[in-house]
This record gives structure tokens, C-alpha cells and sequence, in this order.
């Protein structure tokens, strides 16, 4: 995930590491906050992936600095990564869709549509499963109470998707 958000920076404007992470906590901080110690190595993947590629400079201060940016090859695997079908553990599902929502401008209309069935049809398959673990269990009071707030979060969620579907069709 963290791959996605530094290129998905990247594609806006070109970047030094601090650059990238302050634009990240300010785009994404209510859904992740990455440390430096797992922007870096993400830059050095994506540098060595030809996704992104360094220009190096003296700043103002005599200080070495190295600005990042996005290379065409980048911008391909940017979409990928928001294409890429959900995980499976439905502990991150939303999270990373909520993430690859955010993101989902970079895509045309066929790849948006694309993301938003995907997201959707996960999303109706982890509710489902959680109102059968309810109708299915006698659960006591509090797994019951986070198993409905689940459901109301899912529902919640296919409303946003398909806010965004009706949305992209009025176009």
C-alpha cells in the first residue's frame, strides 16, 4: 500500500522524502501514517522498479537533497496497484479500499468503473458472511454489538461505491 500512496503523490508533483511523507500525512493521516523508515525503502523499490526516478541537488543550505518523481512506467503501475483485486483478510479490506477510493481519479472512466466492482462485490461478500456469523451464533452482547457496527460500516461503504458509480454515469 505504501507504494500506491508515494506514487499516487508523486503523480501530482515531484517530491523530496520528506515531501512525500508530509503529503501523505496530509492527504491520509486519518487512514495511515507511514514512518520514514518505511517511506524510504518503498522509494528505493520503486526507484529500482524504474516507477520512479531521483534527481539529485544542493539546497540553499549547502545540504544534499534528492527530489523523486514519478516515471511513465510509474504511472502504469500506479493504476495497477489500485486495480489489483482486494485482499482476502477482511481486516484490511477497508482500509486499502478506502485508500484505492482516494486514488481513483488517476483512472479512466472503464479502469474506475473496473475498481468500483471490485470494492463492491468484496465488500458485499465480507457483509454477508458477517450477518451469517450473527443470524448463525448466539453471540452475548458485545460481539454482537461490533458484528452490527461491522455491518453498518459495510453498508456504509457500498453506498460510498456506489455514490461514486452514479456519479461517474451523469458524467
Amino acid at each position: 500500500m505504501i507504494e500506491l500512496l508515494i506514487l499516487f503523490q508523486l503523480n501530482r508533483k515531484v517530491l523530496t522524502m520528506y515531501g512525500v511523507s508530509k503529503e501523505i500525512r496530509n492527504s491520509f493521516s486519518v487512514l495511515t501514517t507511514p514512518s520514514y523508515g518505511t517511506i524510504k525503502p518503498a522509494l528505493n523499490r520503486l526507484e529500482e522498479g524504474g516507477f520512479v526516478k531521483t534527481q539529485k541537488t544542493m539546497s540553499k543550505g549547502g545540504r544534499p537533497s534528492t527530489y523523486y518523481s514519478i516515471t511513465n512506467s510509474g504511472i502504469n503501475e500506479l493504476k495497477n496497484l489500485i486495480l489489483t483485486p482486494p485482499q482476502e483478510n477482511p481486516i484490511q479490506f477497508l482500509p486499502t479500499a478506502r485508500i484505492k477510493l482516494a486514488c481513483s481519479d488517476v483512472l479512466d472512466d472503464e479502469q474506475r468503473n473496473k475498481l468500483f466492482n471490485q470494492l463492491k462485490v468484496k465488500a458485499e461478500s465480507i457483509l454477508i458472511d458477517t450477518q451469517n456469523i450473527i443470524s448463525s451464533k448466539d453471540l452475548s452482547f458485545y460481539p454482537r454489538m461490533v458484528f452490527d457496527n461491522l455491518i453498518c460500516e459495510y453498508k456504509n461503504f457500498i453506498s460510498l461505491v456506489e455514490g461514486f458509480e452514479y456519479a461517474g454515469n451523469r458524467k
